[in-house]
C-alpha cells in the first residue's frame, strides 16, 4: 500500500516544478508545524493517538478526527496537508490539521468509544479551542463523539466553547446541513461540470456519510446510479439502482451483502465499470498503478482523501478522464463546519436553505477558480486546484514576512 504522505509529497513536487518554487518553499509546504502523539487508556487497553497540525499560517488550523485500525502517523501528516490546501483553496480563514487513533471502533462499546473521545481531548486540550485548532468528524466518528469532545473540553476550560468543534449535534450548535455537506458539495460541483447532460450513469465506491448522501441527492435529482459498494462487497445493476430501498437495506442489516435487488460485484469491479462518472467515497489508495489503465467512466469525483494515488493520476490524464480532486470536490464539508464555527461564535443560527444556498456559492466558486487555472496553466483539476491553494498559503507566509524564499 503506497504511504499517503509519500503520495502528498510527490504531488506536491509535481506542483512545485510547474510554480516553479524553491526548494526552500517546498520544504516549508511539506513540514508540519506541530505533531502531537499520546497513548490514550481506556480499561486495560491502550490505543496510539495523533494529532497533526500542519500549517496555520492563514488561521487556527481545521480538520477531521479518524477512528480506523489503520490510522498511522504519515497518514495524519498527509491528510493534515490536504487539508490545508483545502482551506486555502475554499478560501476559508483556516489552516488545516487532522487527528487520528488506531482504534476499530466496531470492537468497542460506547461506553468505550465515549472514554476514549473524552481521553483524546484530556490528551490535547491544551493544543485545541476556537481560535487554536477546531477538530470536526472523519471516519467512524459522529455528532455524538464530538459532543462528548466538546463536553469534556469544556468540563476542563470551566467555560462554554461551542466553537472549539464542529460536526455538533444540533442541540449543541451543530449547523444545519453539515450532515450531508460534504455529499452535497461533491454534487454542486459534478452538476455544474455535467451541465445539462442528460441519461448519466454513475458509480459510487464507498457507502458511508458521503457515499450514500451523495447516491441520495443524485438519485432525487434523476441521476441513474448503477452501482455503489460498501467495505464488504459492492452491488450493480445497469437499469439504475432505487437508492432509497438500498438505503433502507443497508441501515437495516449495516451490509449492502445480500441485498437482491442487484447483482452482487466487488469493490474492484465497481472501479472498472463502464460509466460516465465514479464517485471514490471510501479510503485512500483505490486507484492505483495497477488499476488506472482499465478505469473507464470519463469523469472521476473524489469525495475520499487521496483516493488516486499520483502515478495512477499521470495514466488518467493521459486517458482525458476528468479527475475533480478531493481538495475541492469534498471542501462542502468543511465549508458548513466553516459556516458551523462561524454561527457559534456569533451566538446567531441559520436555516437550512441559508447554509445549502452558502455552500453552492463557495464551492462553485472554488471550481470556476480550478477550471480557470487549469485553462491559464494548461494542467490538470489537480494541478490547478494545487496550485491556488499553495499560491494563497505562500502569499500569507511572506505577508507575514516569514523568510522562505
Amino acid at each position: 500500500m503506497a504511504n499517503a504522505f509519500d503520495n502528498a509529497k510527490k504531488l506536491l513536487k509535481r506542483t512545485a516544478g510547474i510554480m516553479g518554487l524553491s526548494e526552500e518553499n517546498i520544504n516549508y509546504l511539506s513540514t508540519p508545524k506541530k505533531v502531537l502523539e499520546a497513548k490514550l487508556k481506556v480499561g486495560d487497553k491502550e490505543y496510539q493517538a495523533y494529532r497533526v497540525q500542519y500549517n496555520d499560517v492563514l488561521g487556527p488550523t481545521k480538520g477531521g478526527i479518524r477512528y480506523h485500525p489503520n490510522v498511522s502517523l504519515d497518514e495524519v501528516k498527509a491528510l493534515g496537508f490536504w487539508m490545508t490546501l483545502k482551506n486555502s483553496l475554499a478560501g476559508l480563514p483556516y489552516g488545516g490539521a487532522k487527528g487520528g487513533v488506531i482504534v476499530n471502533p466496531k470492537e468497542l462499546t460506547e461506553e468505550e468509544i465515549e472514554e476514549l473521545s473524552r481521553e483524546y481531548v484530556r490528551a490535547f486540550h491544551q493544543d485545541l479551542g476556537a481560535w487554536k485548532d477546531v477538530p470536526a468528524p472523519d471516519v467512524y466518528t459522529t455528532p455524538q463523539i464530538m459532543a462528548w469532545m466538546l463536553d469534556e473540553f469544556e468540563k476542563i476550560k470551566g467555560e462554554k466553547e461551542p466553537a472549539m468543534i464542529t460536526g455538533k449535534p444540533l442541540e449543541l450548535g451543530g449547523s444545519k446541513g453539515r450532515s450531508y455537506s460534504t455529499a452535497q458539495g461533491g454534487v454542486f460541483v459534478l452538476m455544474e461540470l455535467l451541465k445539462e447532460r442528460k441519461n448519466i450513469k454513475i458509480a459510487i465506491q464507498g457507502f458511508g456519510n458521503a457515499g450514500s448522501n451523495a447516491a441520495k441527492i443524485l438519485y432525487e435529482q434523476g441521476y441513474k446510479i448503477i452501482a455503489v459498494s460498501d467495505s464488504k462487497t459492492g452491488i450493480y445493476k445497469n437499469e439504475g439502482l432505487n437508492i432509497n430501498e438500498v438505503i433502507a437495506y443497508k441501515r437495516a442489516n449495516k451490509t449492502l451483502k445480500g441485498y437482491e435487488n442487484a447483482e452482487e460485484i466487488s469493490n474492484k469491479e465497481l472501479l472498472e465499470l463502464e460509466t460516465d462518472v465514479l464517485i471514490l467515497a471510501a479510503l485512500e489508495n483505490q486507484i492505483t498503478i495497477e488499476n488506472a489503465d482499465r478505469i473507464k467512466a470519463e469523469i472521476i469525483l473524489e469525495l475520499a482523501n487521496g483516493p488516486v494515488t499520483p502515478e495512477a493520476d499521470e495514466i488518467l490524464d493521459n486517458k482525458n478522464i476528468i479527475v475533480v480532486p478531493d481538495i475541492l470536490a469534498n471542501s462542502g464539508g468543511v465549508i458548513v463546519s466553516y459556516f458551523e464555527w462561524v454561527q457559534n461564535l456569533q451566538a446567531y443560527y441559520w436555516t437550512e436553505e441559508e447554509v445549502i444556498k452558502k455552500l453552492k456559492q463557495v464551492i462553485v466558486n472554488s471550481l470556476n477558480k480550478v477550471l480557470s487555472m487549469s485553462k491559464e496553466k494548461n494542467v490538470s483539476l489537480r494541478m490547478a486546484a494545487y496550485i491556488a491553494a499553495i499560491k494563497r498559503i505562500l502569499d500569507a507566509s511572506k505577508l507575514r514576512g516569514e523568510k522562505i524564499d
